[in-house]
């Protein structure tokens, strides 16, 4: 077994402690717009309306969106548990990538006959996410800023060139580190359309702006607590507030236990843990560079992902990938003082020439794992319930597609997105507890040797590989 240049290099333990001496327990992003983002009325009482939409984070809304624009006439509803965007849609990065299947490699292990279909299709989604956001002015700090993957480790290097993207441009450590200063970087590989950055809690709030301003109608504080219909009835969400009568229904719950049954066991909830830094000086900015801000993450299995906000602040999170014993979603989970003193470390052993650097926030997400690293989709009555989920810590962008085949679904078209075998196949469930905390567990232990032995997978790894299985964030 090897170290990681982590282990290898670690900062003094002061600069740690200084840097996280008065950070906040606190989502960024969230606090950023909390003066600005409007609220939404709970659900007064009974009512019946064409199509409902069951959660307001992305997924949600752009369902919402499309379903009222394509049929203004039609009385179009959205509840959300709590307020719109409170969740992982508000809480993430703010990586906006192409990839509608969690990377290529993904794709080519599961569907290698689709992958340059669905790499296509990644594409056109986050061009035309572009082109709404600029259409509708949608104040969301979007940047098409590229994505950067870099080596850490000799290892690593070995891997750099396999992308069969021909727009991916492969770098060496000088090449790497021109683009950004940091005396862990190998190599890497630059992929200039792959990512867009932007803010998150923006995002959400902005799109809820707009659907209710095309005539969606949101409410917040109104969790669902059970559907209920049959094929030729209309269908019931029952909520503490009155019962909503809808024709359709679109579920966008993500990390939340499904309101459909048969898909409890599909996902897992994930903790991914993140800090934020003070905004950089402009000499503290130079030491650096970051010209281009692209979006940063490293190739190993337990990956860092990074990025430069408006204010240049950096943002630095990943890692640590936690599951709780009991699959449960608890507030005390955010709170994990382990996991961030690791991401502290981590970072000054990046960028150890920024040394003084405070951190502002400390924050978790729950991440909606799933068995295929991506989302997957389900249904009910017919057709005409409709479910994502599952989107494993890459749903910024391919939330926007999933909405789009939702809506297909429910208008019962059949296109390109809907005949794909990623869209049609559903994945394998988690076992249940206990099983699941020793499964889980037993993988992130096997992802950590092999990032301590030069990227091997051992025989648990390359099991699950050949099964299709796995775990991550």
């Amino acid at each position: 077994m090897h170290q990681t240049i982590f282990e290898t290099n670690r900062p003094a333990a002061k600069i740690v402690d200084d840097a996280l001496a008065e950070t906040k327990l606190s989502c960024f992003w969230i606090d950023d717009v909390a003066d600005r983002a409007a609220r939404y009325p709970a659900l007064p009482g009974d009512t019946r309306v064409d199509d409902a939409v069951v959660g307001g984070g992305y997924a949600g809304l752009w369902t919402a969106i499309k379903l009222k624009t394509e049929h203004p006439e039609r009385r179009v509803i959205l509840l959300e548990a709590m307020r719109v965007g409170w969740a992982a849609s508000g809480r993430n990065g703010g990586f906006c990538e192409a990839s509608i299947t969690h990377g290529e490699p993904n794709a080519e292990a599961r569907w290698p006959e689709e992958t340059g279909t669905l790499s296509r299709l990644g594409y056109e989604n986050l061009d035309a996410m572009e082109r709404f956001i600029a259409e509708h002015q949608l104040d969301v700090d979007f940047e098409r800023t590229g994505q950067l993957s870099v080596a850490n480790a000799p290892h690593q290097v070995e891997w750099l060139g396999e992308s069969h993207d021909p727009e991916v441009v492969t770098l060496n450590a000088e090449e790497v580190q021109a683009r950004i200063a940091s005396p862990t970087f190998l190599g890497g590989e630059f992929a200039p359309r792959e990512n867009a950055n932007l803010h998150p809690a923006k995002l959400a709030a902005e799109l809820a702006r707009h659907a209710a301003s095309i005539g969606v109608e949101i409410h917040e504080q109104t969790p669902v607590k059970r559907l209920d219909g049959g094929a030729d009835t209309p269908i019931q969400l029952t909520t503490e507030r009155g019962t909503v009568t809808a024709e359709r229904v679109a579920l966008c719950t993500n990390v939340f236990p499904s309101l459909l049954k048969r898909y409890r066991f599909h996902t897992v909830p994930v903790y991914d843990y993140v800090l934020m830094t003070e905004p950089l000086s402009d000499e503290q900015l130079a030491s650096i560079g970051w010209d281009g801000r692209e979006g940063l993450a490293d190739m190993a299995n337990q990956f860092h992902y990074s990025r430069l906000t408006k204010d240049n602040r950096i943002l630095w999170g990943g890692y640590d990938a936690v599951y709780f014993a009991g699959g449960k979603i608890k507030p005390e989970h955010e709170d994990r003082m382990e996991s961030h003193r690791k991401l502290a470390s981590h970072f000054f052993t990046t960028f150890p020439q920024l040394a003084g650097v405070k951190f502002t926030h400390r924050w978790a997400g729950v991440i909606d794992t799933s068995t295929r690293f991506c989302a997957f989709f389900g249904q009910a009555l017919g057709g005409r319930v409709q479910y994502v989920a599952g989107f494993t810590g890459l749903g910024v962008g391919a939330t926007h597609f999933a909405a789009d085949v939702i809506v297909d679904r429910l208008e019962g078209r059949t296109t390109e997105r809907t005949e794909l075998k990623m869209v049609r196949d559903v994945p394998l469930p988690f076992p249940p507890e206990p099983a699941a905390s020793i499964g889980i567990n037993l993988t992130r232990w096997a992802l950590d040797r092999a990032d301590h032995n030069e990227g091997k997978r051992n025989v648990l790894l390359k099991t699950l590989d050949a099964l299709g299985l796995g775990f991550d964030s």
